[in-house]
């Protein structure tokens, strides 16, 4: 393997590749839960619509699905250091173009940005990894720590918000990924060695161009879809056209000398198993955020900060447990971890379905903590097993498909479930307003301004004496699509674990490496497809 590395030992440029992994997925994830926790006092400002704020959240998650396979492309021909380098670049850009955003267009656009950063980073950040620590055993307690870093940023991310939105506009969250990943570019140019895959391996665009077109068109479908209706003309051509974009990849990496997804990879259960995994408890949980977030602010009318120390303690469980789970790899197999983290997942998500306008922060909090313990269980062997299922020569290209069907599933969950609230909320609408003895001309008003510009835009009808009684029949409203959509996620939680169960295997990472006939050569699609035959 092609390698270029600063003067430095091997300890010490393996210190260097995990410190700079780690700043890496940070600074890639940090936006994710700063903007969730940020998106009531962003509508306010930008009198954005319940669908423009799922495309805030989308016009991140989007390129990070769309481009993070071309990423690890990238990365394994042109050298990862300068994609790690491009990434943080893409992240700084990104974040500037928001903190000047007047509009919500033009914070889609800086969302964007931050996104390709991310989609960058993720496949990159693992790969050095894999490369600094060929070994998949001791690479366990690597991958531990940049899991552990990816939840930090989803941690502190909130508490950012909090204190900004406490005394400065929304946009100021953005300030500090500026210069975090500017310092962090310098620092990598400095002390990140690079690593490169030798084998011709070449860009893919066929497969990009199809890729993104399945990946944009089937959440821009979903999202408009729920917003207006599902027999809407465009919105029934951007599903039939992710149809055939999806279509059109399969083909395309089939037939291609150079894939940007080796679809033979699929053939092993362990890979199969962790990417699957990763799509749909990703929708669920990304999807989950997305309401909390609403929940806190239109249902119990707290400020950014007081919701943030609540999402805080989904994060800090996941932290607290994931080192040791890291550690415990090496006794029990990732399939029991992964299925228990999701069964514990589902159980959370199922018990609060019983949260209502006035539940307090004791009775929501251990909740809260016991979805968090779930995730913390799950991502380690996740991300891990999905790395070590294939030799460290294709751990850009592994890294990259299992984080693309996990932004696949991310940028799918506040598009669904989004959705599917705004749908129930606004059927059970009209009646909570008559219960709350809201009728007439005032609750055809109301009704209008929801259907217009979504539940938040009644939050700023001036309605006199009616005010308090519309709010409450809006919570309850709320509540009514909240509660449809934990029992959706905490299903499909349910689901990805009856995947792990029935498909994920022991990795047989060595026996790939030893099915490749060419030393220094990448595994072919034969033997990658036979080590999967004989896993299990």
């Amino acid at each position: 393997m092609n390698v270029t590395t600063p003067a430095s030992g091997p300890a010490d440029r393996r210190a260097a590749t995990l410190v700079m992994a780690c700043l890496g997925v940070f600074v890639a994830y940090l936006p994710v839960t700063t903007v969730a926790v940020s998106l009531p006092a962003i509508q306010a400002a930008l009198s954005a619509s319940t669908a423009q704020l799922s495309w805030v959240q989308d016009a991140f998650v989007l390129p990070m699905a769309a481009f993070i396979l071309t990423a690890g492309v990238v990365g394994d021909v042109h050298g990862r250091k300068k994609v790690f380098q491009s990434g943080l670049l893409f992240s700084a850009a990104g974040a500037a173009v928001a903190l000047a955003a007047q509009s919500v267009q033009v914070l889609w656009i800086g969302q964007a940005l931050a996104g390709l950063g991310a989609a960058t980073l993720l496949p990159t950040t693992l790969a050095l990894i894999s490369h600094a620590v060929p070994d998949h055993r001791e690479r366990g307690k690597f991958i531990g720590l940049w899991a552990t870093s990816l939840m930090a940023a989803l941690a502190v991310g909130p508490l950012i918000a909090g204190v900004i939105l406490d005394h400065a506009a929304w946009r100021w969250i953005y300030l500090l990924s500026i210069p975090v990943s500017l310092i962090a570019m310098a620092v990598a140019a400095r002390l990140l060695p690079d690593s490169r895959v030798p084998h011709g391996r070449r860009l893919d665009w066929l497969g990009q161009i199809t890729a993104t077109l399945a990946i944009t068109a089937l959440v821009y479908g979903v999202i408009e879809g729920g917003a207006g209706s599902f027999t809407d003309v465009k919105v029934m051509m951007a599903l039939f056209t992710a149809v055939v974009g999806g279509v059109a990849f399969v083909l395309a990496e089939r037939r291609s000398d150079s894939p940007m997804l080796d679809l033979a990879l699929f053939r092993s259960p362990a890979f199969t198993a962790t990417t699957l995994v990763a799509m749909i408890a990703f929708l669920a949980l990304i999807g989950f955020f997305f309401l909390l977030s609403l929940y806190f602010g239109l249902v119990q009318q707290l400020d950014t900060l007081q919701a943030a120390w609540r999402l805080l303690m989904v994060t800090a469980a996941a932290i607290v447990v994931g080192q040791p789970v890291g550690r415990l790899m090496h006794r029990i197999s990732a399939r029991a971890l992964i299925t228990g983290g999701l069964l514990v997942i589902s159980g959370a998500l199922f018990s609060l379905t019983t949260i209502g306008a006035d539940t307090s922060f004791a009775s929501i909090a251990w909740r809260l903590a016991l979805l968090g313990l779930g995730m913390g269980t799950v991502l380690t062997p996740m991300t891990a097993t999905a790395v070590a299922s294939v030799p460290y020569q294709l751990a850009g290209m592994a890294a990259a498909g299992n984080n693309a069907f996990r932004q696949v599933g991310g940028a799918l969950g506040p598009a669904v479930l989004g959705a599917l609230l705004t749908t129930k909320a606004l059927d059970t609408f009209p009646g909570h307003l008559a219960d709350a003895g809201v009728t007439g001309v005032a609750q055809e008003r109301i009704v209008a301004a929801a259907d217009a510009g979504g539940l938040g835009a009644v939050a700023q009808l001036d309605l006199g004496a009616d005010t308090g009684r519309a709010l409450g029949a809006l919570g309850d409203s709320f509540l009514d699509g909240l509660r449809l959509c934990l029992t959706v996620a905490g299903s499909l939680t349910l689901l990805a674990a009856l995947v792990a169960v029935v498909l994920l295997r022991r990795p047989r990472q060595a026996s790939i490496a030893a099915a490749s006939n060419t030393a220094g050569r990448a595994p072919s699609a034969e033997a990658v497809t036979a080590v999967g035959q004989r896993e299990g």
